[in-house]
């Protein structure tokens, strides 16, 4: 799946991130904690502080001496301070320290609390930014308001379909069209024909005039959207939904909408409502690639064996790994001999083994989904694999 425009952690920045290898690279990861009372208790702050304090003792261990640690972290210190980064707080935030100098993210994705000190950074959590996320078109429809937008989980613009397709019913069949031939039952939503009120034989005319106006629609929406692989989805009163998939030729319109009159509802959280709506379309990935895992359990195609796992990764067999949520693996892989060993914890000489086998994957194009642990192709596995070959 293509990287969204909307991405708030652009796949440049995340590449170099990926590529930064020095000494003593810091990674820290926290929630932001964005609700009121939270804030006023600075509770964001006082977690970096103590990720600063955990940061501080891995350094000693790596036999940093105590001035060099103060004088290096400082950059993170001050972030403490940064008033305009907690005041209008994002769901998490990510930082990265080394030799070069410090970078943080706030990103909208809440991360659990989590410190790394290595020869490179930490960037399993971020992961979701890229395979969880598409891109679609909103349509915001009624008589006499018209908008399109593009969008993805992250973001949405405006994309200007006035310029290609009338915005107002009138524009389409002229202005003798008289909108009171067409009243539509208050709070109530209908797939059916009987939510059109007529007066007499204008019932049919009304039927037939938004039919017009919708057949421009639709034609402007084609001529706009040029990635036609790209869902459609329409907000409106059912009724008007009802009409507008008869005048429909686009291959993508999604096939339920979002019910009720757009043109005064917040944008924000119609771009919510229209995620919440749209996101299983865009999990019908991971849905086959499950199946693929079931289809193909007794086969070579598969493993759960971390031993396998691991350096198929790096040599870019991986066509899908399944991550359980919340479990590190820590250990040392060998290269030359593609030998793995696992330690129970963090030492000052391994690495997160998960880290390295999720970034492995996706730097070579595999995918990547973390899901909870009875979730899992394989259960009590923290790593399931799909190869490509």
């Amino acid at each position: 799946m293509p990287i969204s425009e909307f991405q708030p952690l652009p796949k440049k920045t995340f590449e170099t991130l990926a590529n930064e290898h020095s000494l003593h690279c810091v990674s820290i990861y926290l929630p932001m904690h964005k609700t009121g009372k939270e804030q006023n208790e600075r509770l964001a702050q006082a977690n970096l502080k103590h990720c600063i304090k955990e940061v501080h003792k891995s350094l000693t261990k790596h036999l940093v001496p105590d001035n060099e640690i103060t004088h290096y972290l400082k950059p993170i210190e001050q972030l403490i301070a940064k008033i305009e980064l907690w005041r209008n707080p994002s769901d998490g935030l990510a930082i990265f320290l080394d030799r070069k100098g410090l970078s943080y993210y706030p990103l909208p994705i809440t991360f659990n609390m989590k410190t790394e000190v290595a020869d490179h950074f930490y960037l399993k959590p971020l992961l979701p930014l890229y395979h969880e996320d598409g891109d679609y078109y909103l349509l915001e429809l009624s008589e006499d308001y018209v908008k399109l937008y593009k969008a993805s989980r992250y973001g949405f613009k405006d994309i200007y379909i006035e310029d290609f397709a009338p915005d107002q019913l009138e524009k389409a069949v002229g202005f003798d069209y008289r909108p009171k031939m067409l009243q539509f039952r208050s709070g109530q939503d209908s797939h059916a024909t009987g939510a059109f009120h007529g007066r007499g034989e204008g019932k049919d005319d009304t039927k037939k005039e938004l039919l017009t106006f919708f057949n421009a629609i639709d034609k402007g929406v084609k001529k706009i959207i040029t990635n036609q692989n790209a869902p459609l989805v329409v907000a409106c009163v059912d009724s008007l939904f009802y009409l507008y998939k008869k005048a429909n030729s686009y291959s993508n319109l999604f096939h339920k909408n979002i019910s009720g009159d757009p043109e005064f509802k917040n944008k924000n959280k119609m771009h919510q409502d229209s995620w919440r709506l749209i996101q299983p379309h865009f999990e019908k990935t991971k849905k086959v690639k499950l199946d693929k895992f079931t289809e193909l359990y007794h086969t070579p195609k598969v493993s759960y064996e971390i031993s396998e796992i691991i350096p198929a990764a790096v040599n870019g067999k991986i066509d899908t790994l399944f991550i359980q949520k919340n479990a590190d693996l820590f250990g040392i892989y060998n290269s030359e001999t593609g030998c793995v060993r696992i330690d129970k914890r963090k030492e000052i000489n391994n690495a997160s083994l998960d880290n390295l086998t999720s970034m492995s994957t996706f730097k070579q194009g595999g995918k990547v989904y973390f899901m909870e642990a009875d979730e899992m192709p394989i259960k009590d596995r923290p790593l399931n694999a799909l190869f490509r070959y």
